[in-house]
């Protein structure tokens, strides 16, 4: 393999922001946005008024609860910047997004607490195939060597590390950063560009050695530049950014930045290594497999209702132009037409007349568009380039509004939120008669509450979902049911015997007669049976009688006054007078889990099982996930409500779930009667 020349890529380009929790994602963007003049100084995240934290959830909780897109210049060139929330509940935010994105830049720290989060992210890259830059933060509060942190750091990468930067320090306090390539030290300044520098004296050997290395890894795809190390040839300087930018573009290094966000230092570094080594559209294009045709390929990353603009779909248009009123189709069948092309800043929107390959803008009034969707300008649509599978949701609740009269309102405005957020799972249990939203996390579905409150003036209340308990019986009996009314004419009457018996655990319900000599009339044997599962519907404790057989053994009938309905009401009559006789048990849905964690955490979630009443059935390490392991355990589905709080507790927000109905089983005792007296629902 000879030198592969980068190439200069110009355009405009996407640019993802992402990291685990607290690692200075919005503050990094506030410092490159400052950096590129498109607002005036850099807010810190605790005044409310950065460009990301713009929404009243995110302001309130100081924490982003929803990707901002943030459009810039640096250099004559056009960059969107996407901010994209840290917390694994909101993570699928980025889902939509990052195929369509040139680039990744991964905020991390230097603190060994966050490596299970940081690993997820950068999984969903390498599974992605999106290229990335690693912006080693908070640079100046690190313990470690930074050589040190990314031995810490490397197996979260498929790729090679390939540190670029290493930190300057006086005194034991880092003051600026040498560049590897340029073989240049940069003295850090407070919210301003750094000061170039000679490279100290002392630090010259620590400099070579890193710069050696950092040569080595670009050798393993570059055979002269491998040839100019071993005859101790100095490889020219633009080669080296040849191969730096080539690297990066095909996913081969993970190049390292440092700084700190929070002072702006380290800002403008990236914005050169974004400009000059980033892949654009058109790699982009071909990592997709999109041909660079005349019509227009646009894909939907965001949707977000306005008050003021509507329905906005937020979207990078990977290939072609669109003009404000161009028709795009949505599938085979449905087009629909663009009204209003927008710029954004955050919540700031400014007007456009049109979008050509490379921008990310927000189209208008595309009503029937969705989040993932790829939409074009050809006849007929195009297959969608992203197919969106949201995690299985971990935490529930069940709300209605305070207001009857609010029902409609309430439903409209969930849908709403589900567009913007595609993660958001909506259901009505028909056993319990509610209305359950399913999500990620209870801060997740603490924001949909506090945007149904807040933005649509809904107020809701809400409570864990009830638990679907069902009751059986332990003993068989026989029992005689008699309707009888007179009351002018026709009478009613209904004369059924039964033997009502336990089956095994999971048979449902059997029905059967043996009646002999027309006792009961065929006509009316259906309408006993009817009777019967009538009455099961809730039980004598108070919930659905399973697992249970009723015989029709013997009876009675009237010529004239029998009927449907009559038999029925005997039916239940001696399912009620019976039913209390058959020693009734309640029974509990217990689930089969899988458990998530990282290795270092297994024996603290092994504890915790059954501290929920959960039995471990073993734990492995997780496939083709170093550092992890999966935990199986049997769990009461009662207690998996708010389980993964404690799971994330207990692993820096890492862990997650994945639960399954196993089987039922008898609750007895105190935990059975609080849940006949709460009748399934939550305390």
């Amino acid at each position: 393999m000879g030198s592969r020349a980068g190439g200069r890529r110009t355009g405009p380009k996407c640019i993802a922001i992402v990291g685990p929790f607290a690692s200075g994602k919005t503050t990094l963007l506030e410092a490159l946005l400052a950096r590129t003049g498109a607002i005036s100084k850099q807010h810190p995240v605790a005044s409310g008024n950065t460009v990301s934290d713009h929404s009243a959830e995110a302001k309130a909780h100081a924490m982003s609860v929803e990707a901002v897109f943030a459009t810039t210049q640096f250099m004559g060139e056009a960059i969107t910047f996407v901010d994209c929330p840290g917390s694994v509940e909101f993570a699928f935010e980025a889902e939509p997004i990052l195929a369509a994105c040139d680039l990744a830049v991964v905020v991390a720290e230097p603190d060994e607490k966050k490596i299970p989060a940081l690993q997820l992210i950068m999984r969903k890259l390498d599974d992605l195939g999106v290229p990335r830059i690693l912006f080693l933060n908070k640079i100046d509060k690190a313990a470690a060597g930074v050589r040190d942190t990314l031995k810490l750091l490397q197996p979260v990468s498929r790729t090679p590390l390939l540190l670029r930067q290493i930190p300057l320090r006086k005194d034991g306090v880092v003051v600026g950063s040498i560049d590897l390539a340029l073989e240049r030290a940069y003295i850090y300044r407070e919210y301003a560009e750094s000061e170039i520098a000679d490279i100290p004296g002392d630090d010259k050997a620590r400099e070579l050695e890193a710069r050696f290395a950092m040569l080595e890894t670009l050798a393993d795809h570059d055979d002269q530049l491998m040839e100019q190390l071993l005859e101790e040839i100095e490889p020219p300087k633009d080669e080296i950014f040849d191969d730096l930018a080539a690297d990066l573009r095909d996913g081969a290094v993970t190049p390292v930045l440092i700084g700190s966000a929070e002072k702006g230092n380290g800002a403008l570094r990236l914005l050169k290594a974004i400009r000059h080594d980033a892949p654009d559209i058109e790699a982009t294009r071909k990592r997709l497999g999109i041909s660079d045709g005349s019509a227009a390929v646009v894909q939907v990353m965001k949707t977000i209702h306005t008050s003021h603009a509507g329905k906005l779909s937020v979207s990078r248009i990977l290939s072609g132009q669109v003009a404000d009123g161009t028709e795009l189709w949505l599938n085979a069948t449905d087009t629909s037409k663009v009204s209003g092309i927008y710029r954004l800043l955050g919540k700031d929107q400014s007007k456009q007349s049109g979008a050509g390959a490379g921008d990310t803008v927000a189209l208008g009034k595309l009503e029937h568009a969705a989040t993932g969707q790829t939409l074009t300008t050809a006849k007929g649509g195009i297959k969608p380039l992203v197919k969106l599978e949201p995690p299985k949701p971990v935490y529930a609740f069940a709300l209605r509004p305070k207001e009857r009269k609010d029902e409609v309102k309430m439903s409209a405005a969930i849908q709403r939120l589900a567009e913007e957020d595609p993660s958001l799972t909506l259901h009505h249990n028909q056993d319990s008669a509610e209305t359950v939203l399913s999500g990620h996390g209870e801060m997740h579905l603490r924001v949909v509450r506090e945007r149904l409150e807040g933005r649509n003036q809904i107020a809701v209340e809400g409570h864990a979902p009830a638990v679907p308990y069902r009751e059986t019986i332990r003993k068989s009996v026989q029992q005689r049911g008699r309707h009888k009314k007179q009351s002018g004419g026709h009478g009613q009457f209904g004369d059924v015997v039964i033997e009502i018996k336990p089956l095994p655990r999971g048979s449902g319900f059997e029905f059967t007669d043996t009646i002999t000599g027309g006792v009961v009339p065929k006509q009316y044997i259906q309408s006993v049976e009817a009777g019967a599962r009538d009455f099961l519907k809730t039980g004598p404790l108070g919930f659905p009688v399973v697992d249970i057989a009723i015989n029709l053994s013997d009876g009675s009938f009237h010529s004239v006054d029998s009927s449907d309905m009559a038999f029925q009401m005997a039916a239940k009559i001696a399912m009620k007078e019976g039913m209390p006789s058959c020693s009734p048990v309640l029974l509990e849905p217990v689930m089969k889990v899988e458990i998530f964690t990282p290795s270092d955490a297994t024996a603290r979630i092994i504890a915790l099982v059954p501290q929920r009443r959960g039995q471990i059935l073993g734990y492995d390490a997780r496939t083709d996930w170093p550092g992890w392991d999966v935990v199986e355990a049997t769990m009461p589905q009662s207690e998996i409500g708010d389980l993964i709080i404690e799971l994330r507790s207990a692993t820096a927000g890492a862990a997650t779930y994945r639960a399954e109905f196993d089987h039922m089983a008898e609750l007895t005792g105190r935990l059975a009667d609080e849940a006949m007296q709460s009748g399934g629902k939550a305390a």
